[in-house]
Order: structure tokens, then sequence, then C-alpha cells
């Protein structure tokens, strides 16, 4: 790759890896479901924004129901998932767990799809939940009850993430990827809209607070979106997915220089683990399956 799409593969790892530095300052104060709104909304508006100054055509109508689902599972419910159980889990280990997204993947596309599952795929996965067990059962900071469920959160929205990336290789095939970036944000305004209302915190909003939404919508989401697109069309997807092994990286970053999270062996060791499991499962995302489909969706983190 050239130094140009290296800066902006690890620009985009930094800032999805900054949306759980972002969840955790911004979920305490507005709680979940007020932030995902905020979250989605706002990059919604600046995507929108974006299409209107370059001149770039838009149409979402024509599938408005299936990017109402989209936006359920690749935002509106990972969002909310994460987003909750980041009230009790720091942001190194949300962004950890997260990278289990692949793992999950491969299991929605052997039930749904029918794929085959390798022993090679199989040992990876076995491996994937030793390294969950590692996070979870060695973290120094939480313990209990309380770890488990909020843990569970974490891995429930990167299942949720699996089915999207299923579900929207069998239905957006040939759509443009910036209709699918905005649709799917709409779609996840509309469902996060009433609860969101039902929710309206009564807490002040502070300025961190305000930062940390606006810095989540527009750079997390939105612009990271953008740097997306680049970068598939200037190295590919095998090299841009590549991403996955640097977010829990930069999550763990950022959560140890701004919320002063500390970073233990067991940490390190969990986080080795999980991402080996990654590769053996491989690039699940960038094969074809049987029934020739490509399991490849944007999911922002």
């Amino acid at each position: 790759m050239k130094s140009k799409d290296v800066f902006m593969l690890f620009l985009l790892a930094a800032l999805w890896g900054a949306s759980f530095l972002f969840i955790r300052i911004g979920v305490a104060v507005l709680g979940p479901l007020v932030l995902v709104f905020l979250r989605v909304s706002i990059a919604s508006l600046a995507l929108l924004i974006y299409v209107a100054v370059r001149h770039k055509r838009l149409d979402v109508a024509r599938k408005w129901k299936q990017y109402l689902l989209l936006g359920l599972l690749n935002a509106a419910l990972p969002f909310s998932l994460i987003s909750t159980a980041e009230l009790h889990l720091s942001a190194s280990l949300a962004a950890i767990l997260n990278a289990t997204t692949p793992l999950f993947t491969a299991l929605v596309t052997w039930v749904w799809l029918k794929d085959t599952l390798t022993v090679k795929k199989i040992f990876g996965l076995i491996l994937g939940l030793l390294g969950v067990a590692v996070l979870v059962g060695w973290d120094p900071h939480h313990s209990g009850d309380r770890l488990f469920i909020s843990a569970s959160y974490s891995l429930l929205g990167a299942l949720s993430y699996a089915f999207a990336g299923v579900y929207s290789s069998r239905v957006f095939r040939g759509e443009r990827p910036m209709d699918m970036a905005i649709g799917q944000q709409l779609g996840a305004s509309a469902m996060m809209l009433p609860l969101a209302g039902a929710a309206i915190p009564h807490a002040p909003l502070s300025t961190v607070v305000f930062l940390a939404v606006l810095g989540l919508a527009v750079f997390c989401t939105a612009f990271a979106y953008l740097l997306y697109f680049a970068l598939m069309r200037s190295v590919g997807p095998v090299k841009t997915l590549s991403v996955t092994f640097l977010i829990p990286v930069f999550g763990s970053v950022w959560g140890a220089l701004i919320l002063h999270e500390n970073i233990s062996a067991n940490v390190v060791l969990g986080l080795t683990i999980v991402l080996l499991s990654v590769v053996m499962v491989g690039n699940l995302s960038l094969r074809r399956n049987r029934q020739g489909v490509k399991t490849e969706v944007p999911s922002v983190k």
C-alpha cells in the first residue's frame, strides 16, 4: 500500500477505536438510547450534507424497508448493546470483545448460508471463546454477574454485526456504498427516535459529553465511513478489512491514555488470543460461500 493508504487505514482504526472511548464518556450521562439516537441522527445529517455538497445522487427510498432492517442490525441494535455494556465495561475491554465479530460471522454463515466449518475454523472459534474467557474471567476491575452480563451485551452487539453482514450481502448486492451508509443511519434514526424520546435524561449536558457525542457521530461514524469507502476503492476489501485487527489496539490505547484504564497482562493476553482466533477463522467476510454471496459489509463500530 502507498503511504497515504497506510495513513488512512490507521486513521480509520484510530477513529473506530475511539468510538468506544466516546461511548464510555457519553453513556453515563445520556444513557444508551439517547446516545445512540444522537449518534445515528447526527451522522445521517453529516452524510446528507456531504452528498448535497458533492452533488451526488441518493437512492434509498426504493428499499426503505430493507434499510430499516439494516439500520436495526448494523447500527441501532449493536450500538445500543455496546453502549449498555459500557455502562460497566471499560472502553478497552469493549473494543476487544467487539473484535469477535468475524467469529460470529463464521457461525452465522454456517447456520444461515450452510457454509462449511473446517477444522481450522472450528479450532479458531474455540480459541476465540478461550480469549473471551480470559478477558472476562481475569479482568481485575470487575467481578460477578455485572461483568458477565455487560460482556454478554457486547458480544451480542458483535453477533448483530455478523447478521447485518450476511443480510446485507444477500439484499444489497450492487447497491452503492454511500446509499447503504446513509440508508442504514436513517433507518437506525427512525428506529431509535421513539425509544430515545422516552428516555431523555434530566442531567445537564457538559461540554465534555457534548464533544464526545459530536466526535462519535461526526468523526467515528460519518467521516469514518468516507475513509472506509475511499480505502475500498484504493486498496480493495482484503487490505481495508485488516482494520479489524487494529481497532481493539487503538481502543485499548485510547482507554489507557484518556480514561487511564489499566492495560494489564491478562488484557494483552486476551487480545492476542482473540486476534489469533480471528486469523485462524480467516477473512470470512471476503470469501464466497457456496451460494456465491460475499459477506462483506462496512460495520461502523
